[in-house]
């Protein structure tokens, strides 16, 4: 096994895992066994996402040297944030659109899943306006906010720490060693926990398959299939192009997270690859100053893939219902999702959350998402990839937009 890469080993554990999915389709004995080792592997991650994310944004923000320059930093990384989650809400609408997944679809073929445990989550989101948002990113309790995993109060305390600590000069260098070494010693810890990827890939997949069947995806094949090519079309063409525009070669960069992006899309985690992303970013020349705090910036307010999908899933019910959308009612559509979609991140099924606080702001069923929950897993999987994609890029235009990029190409040999 040391001789085969960790790419490899997690590749062999998702086709081992859809192997014996469908080997065991239908059986629920099979999940028994395979869901506590997937568990253990998705609670390893979460268990080392925050010291990360907070030992490094610490060091980070102490790094930058002032509120002027982290302020001005902040701006930018949010209004390309934004911008570009836009163009992917807008790119989801143009497809749905032209190819018209949704429509001639018998929705009797359809195996309907209970959604009822994402209706009170989303009537929480349904109930918070933009400015809750902005209000909820101050945490009234930190260990509260550490113990739901609320990235951005997260985010909000940490970058005031470091700002505290950068202030008090000579006196703040004992805190700043410490969080140095926390952060070096929990990506120790993180590599030793990638060691155990191949087999919890290998146990979400296995449950995923066996549940669900591959046969449920038959009947939803265009909306499938349309996703997909509509993902990989959104990296080489959008992500490429804004690549390009700062002098690096997507394919480089994908080479670069060929590991990251085959576990995120394994386990349908951006969380997963978080701490890996970060350390890679670095390397490949990113300042640790920005990739400390663009990427879990990024987790919250970045979800390229996520704002794609939702926006061709709610056309796509639409158009399986017969109900036609006016460019005003996609228009509202689209500003909707600009809202809802910020700051969930940690919300579990999170894009489905978001569609249910969605649709029927523009009179669209929410019992439609009951059709393709079913496959919402193998969606989600394509979901994360252009995420990953997208935040990893993220820290490289920021980078180059402070003119502190120094591209590593030596990092692409190894």
């Amino acid at each position: 096994m040391k001789k085969i890469g960790l790419a490899w080993q997690i590749l062999i554990g998702l086709v081992l895992g859809i192997i014996i999915g469908a080997i065991f389709y239908g059986n629920p004995g099979i999940g028994k066994y395979l869901q506590p080792i997937g568990d253990i592997f998705l609670r390893l991650i979460k268990m080392i996402v925050i010291p990360i994310v907070i030992s490094s944004i610490i060091v980070g923000v102490s790094s930058v040297g002032n509120g002027k320059n982290l302020g001005k930093l902040g701006g930018k990384t949010i209004l390309y944030f934004e911008i570009v989650t836009t163009i992917a809400i807008l790119v989801g609408l143009l497809v749905a659109n032209v190819f018209q997944p949704g429509k001639g679809i018998n929705m009797h073929s359809i195996h309907k899943v209970d959604i009822g445990s994402y209706v009170d989550t989303a009537k929480n989101v349904e109930s918070h306006g933009f400015a809750d948002t902005i209000v909820n990113i101050v945490p009234k309790n930190i260990f509260e906010a550490f113990i739901n995993g609320d990235m951005l109060a997260i985010i909000f305390f940490s970058v005031l720490f470091g700002l505290g600590v950068a202030a008090i000069g000579e006196k703040g260098k004992p805190v700043l060693a410490f969080f140095q070494g926390t952060a070096e010693t929990m990506f120790y810890v993180t590599n030793l926990v990638m060691k155990f990827a191949p087999f919890g890939v290998f146990a979400l997949i296995g449950v995923t398959v066996s549940t669900f069947g591959l046969e449920s995806l038959i009947p939803l094949g265009k909306l499938v299939i349309t996703v997909y090519l509509t993902m990989i079309g959104f990296i080489l063409i959008v992500l490429g192009g804004i690549a390009k525009l700062v002098g690096v070669n997507i394919f480089h960069l994908l080479r670069l997270l060929k590991d990251e992006l085959i576990l995120g899309y394994s386990t349908a985690s951006s969380e997963a690859v978080l701490p890996k992303i970060m350390e890679k970013m670095e390397k490949f020349g990113c300042p640790k100053s920005i990739t400390s705090f663009v990427i879990p910036t990024g987790y919250s307010f970045n979800l390229d893939g996520s704002t794609l999908y939702q926006a061709l899933a709610a056309i796509f019910i639409a158009q399986m219902y017969g109900i036609h959308l006016s460019f005003t009612q996609q228009l509202s559509l689209v500003l909707v999702l600009m809202v809802t979609s910020k700051g969930i991140a940690g919300v579990p099924g999170v894009s489905f959350v978001v569609l249910l606080a969605t649709l029927g702001t523009v009179g669209i069923p929410i019992e439609g998402l009951a059709f393709i929950a079913g496959i919402d897993r193998i969606l989600d999987m394509a979901r994360t990839v252009v995420n990953v994609v997208g935040n990893s890029l993220g820290a490289i235009v920021i980078s180059k937009w402070e003119g502190q990029f120094k591209q590593n190409k030596d990092i692409l040999k190894s």
